[in-house]
C-alpha cells in the first residue's frame, strides 16, 4: 500500500505562485508514475491537472494549466512537486496527489492510489 502525503496548499492571491508537494512511502513498486489532480467546490469533479513518469522522461498537462504549471519529481526522496504560478481564482480547488504503476493510468484518471488532498484557494 503505498501512502501520499500533500503540503503546500494555502490561500494566495491572483497571479500569485504556490508548490505544491507530495511524498509518497510504502508499496511494493521502486518507483510509480505520479500526478495531481484537483476538485473544485459546488460538486465539481475531480479533474486531472498533470502526470510525470517515474523516470521525470515525459510529462503532461490539462490544457487549464499549461504554461502555467510545472510538475517535477525528485526519486531520491519519493517526491513529486506542483509549481503553480499566475494563479486565478478558477484554480481554486482540493488538490490531490495520486500514484499509478504505469503513466497512463494517471493520465486517464484511473491512478492506483490517492492522497487526502490540500486546499488552495486563489483570491482576486
Amino acid at each position: 500500500q503505498v501512502q501520499l502525503v500533500e503540503s503546500g496548499g494555502g490561500l494566495v492571491q491572483a497571479a500569485d505562485s504556490l508548490r505544491l508537494s507530495c511524498t509518497a512511502s510504502g508499496g511494493t513498486r521502486s518507483r510509480y508514475a505520479m500526478g495531481w489532480f484537483r476538485q473544485a467546490p459546488s460538486g465539481k469533479e475531480r479533474e486531472f491537472v498533470a502526470a510525470i513518469t517515474w523516470t521525470g522522461g515525459a510529462t503532461d498537462y490539462a490544457d487549464s494549466v499549461k504554461g502555467r504549471f510545472t510538475i517535477a519529481s525528485d526519486n531520491a526522496k519519493n517526491t513529486v512537486y506542483l509549481q503553480m504560478n499566475s494563479l486565478k481564482p478558477d484554480d481554486t480547488a482540493v488538490y490531490y496527489c495520486a500514484a499509478a504503476a504505469f503513466f497512463r493510468m494517471v493520465v486517464g484518471g484511473r491512478p492506483d492510489y490517492w492522497g487526502q488532498g490540500t486546499q488552495v484557494t486563489v483570491s482576486s
